[in-house]
């Protein structure tokens, strides 16, 4: 048995992990995109590295697209396997993946009208939207905490990684010459104090364990003060300067985590009577998501919902529906708050927003979640004085905000929490991925303090053999 690596590693997006049995069978967890990550971006996401008809199970952790986003071009290239997932990350990546295809067909026909006026050829979408669809019917829904047979060699438990709705770790028993070998995936690991979700489950000790990494090496701040945090940017933004407060926001988890602590604003008599725009198709049908899975709720969210029946609304909110509805935002002069997607702000809405907005120093950026530092977002929270946008530059005058407690990911601590239930000495081999390889060789040094003896920092494409 083997393991081999073809995304998330030494980087944060893409995630794709590719166990191969003795007997042939190949196993792949996550199948995502690669985002973010400037030139190289479209090259890593035109291959695989393996090929996709030899796949014959997918373990699918969560719907983010740095870990779905390539199930419609692994399914058109031949992938005819069962999908695996919790109902709500099958809810969600149906409506996520849908999405993925509509951006890239609208983008890419806006850049080849550049293109043609360059006389270069036309670049082509990495799926359409019917080769979205023709993934769904190979998804299959799997609850938590109960293993099942996906093979007469493999069994399969999935249990709450506490990062999304319906995120899950994966855990992966194989039997080869009458041994078994647990292997386990953490997806992404969330947070032990989330305002939303219940905490990331124990799970049963593992031989090997696939790590992600994002933030392996820092801790977030508190995130009991990030409503009064918001508060203050708006404040300072829509207030005083009478600007728009401009927040790229991924639709699925950080865009309901906005719109809670806004609820809880106002609740409170504080949020300003100011507009509030979720301009998202997407961020607006994965808020009726959420909704409809309270089971993942946490205690704290299930003892709000008996004196508000929607902690996600309040007056002044509006979903923005048509494209020409999002045009309009960027010449109304009044202030407003615009919460739009992708969150690291290299697609979508909120690309556009930035750049009719970002010469006026009036407004503010406000990042709220991790950027892989060459997406548009990690230039602006880097400093960056001039970025380009659509193939044009333009001077960063607007303010450019950091809020460090939203994150969905686990800090170091909630890292360290979700491995203890570990005896680390019976981990054969721990594969740190999905995260900066600076981050990775810090978390790795840690870890190994902790106990572990074989920690690896897997490069892309590389193979492992795991010992049954």
């Amino acid at each position: 048995m083997k393991i081999s690596f073809h995304g998330a590693a030494r980087t944060v997006t893409g995630s794709k992990h590719l166990i191969t049995l003795a007997n042939g069978k190949k196993i792949l967890l996550d199948c995502g995109m690669f985002q973010g990550l400037g030139k190289e971006t479209d090259v890593l996401n035109g291959s695989f590295g393996f090929e996709a008809k030899e796949v014959n199970y997918l373990l699918l952790s969560h719907a983010h697209i740095d870990h779905s986003g390539l199930i419609p071009k692994l399914v058109k290239e031949g992938f005819e396997g069962s999908i695996y997932c919790t109902p709500a990350t099958k809810d969600l990546a149906q409506i996520l993946l849908l999405d993925s295809a509509e951006i890239q067909r609208d983008d890419t026909k806006f850049i080849n009208k550049r293109r043609a006026k360059q006389h270069l050829p036309p670049l082509e979408p990495l799926y359409t939207v019917d080769d979205a669809k023709a993934a769904f019917p190979l998804f299959k829904q799997v609850n938590y905490g109960n293993w099942f047979k996906i093979d007469e060699d493999i069994e399969v438990l999935y249990t709450d990684a506490g990062h999304i709705i319906g995120s899950a770790a994966v855990h992966v028993r194989i039997t080869e010459n009458g041994k078994t070998t647990q292997v386990s995936f953490s997806g992404d690991v969330g947070r032990y104090r989330d305002v939303i979700l219940r905490s990331p489950e124990v799970f049963p000790q593992a031989d090997y364990v696939i790590i992600e990494s994002t933030y392996g090496n820092s801790l977030h701040e508190d995130v009991f003060n990030t409503a009064d945090q918001l508060m203050e940017w708006i404040e300072k933004t829509c207030v005083q300067k009478h600007g728009k407060l401009i927040i790229p926001s991924f639709s699925v988890g950080r865009t309901q985590e906005l719109l809670y602590f806004l609820n809880q604003l106002s609740l409170e008599k504080r949020l300003p009577r100011i507009p509030v725009y979720v301009d998202s198709p997407l961020s607006q049908e994965a808020t009726e998501v959420v909704k409809h899975h309270p089971e993942n709720f946490n205690s704290r969210i299930k003892k709000l919902l008996q004196i508000d029946d929607d902690p996600f609304d309040f007056e002044g909110l509006h979903f923005v529906k048509t494209v020409d509805e999002s045009k309009e935002l960027n010449f109304r002069p009044e202030p407003c708050v615009i919460i739009s997607a992708s969150g690291m702000a290299d697609a979508g809405r909120v690309k556009h927003h930035i750049m009719n907005n970002i010469s006026d120093h009036k407004n503010t950026i406000l990042i709220v979640g991790y950027c892989e530092p060459h997406s548009l977002g990690g230039r602006l929270m880097n400093g960056e004085k001039e970025v380009k946008i659509f193939g044009e530059f333009f001077h960063v005058v607007a303010e450019v905000g950091v809020m460090r407690s939203m994150s969905a990911h686990g800090d170091y601590d909630d890292l360290s929490q979700f491995l203890s239930c570990q005896n680390a000495r019976e981990v054969k081999k721990l594969f740190i991925v999905h995260g900066e390889p600076d981050v990775q060789f810090d978390f790795q040094n840690r870890l190994i303090k902790k106990g572990f003896l074989d920690v690896e920092v897997p490069e892309l494409h590389e193979v492992f053999g795991l010992e049954n």
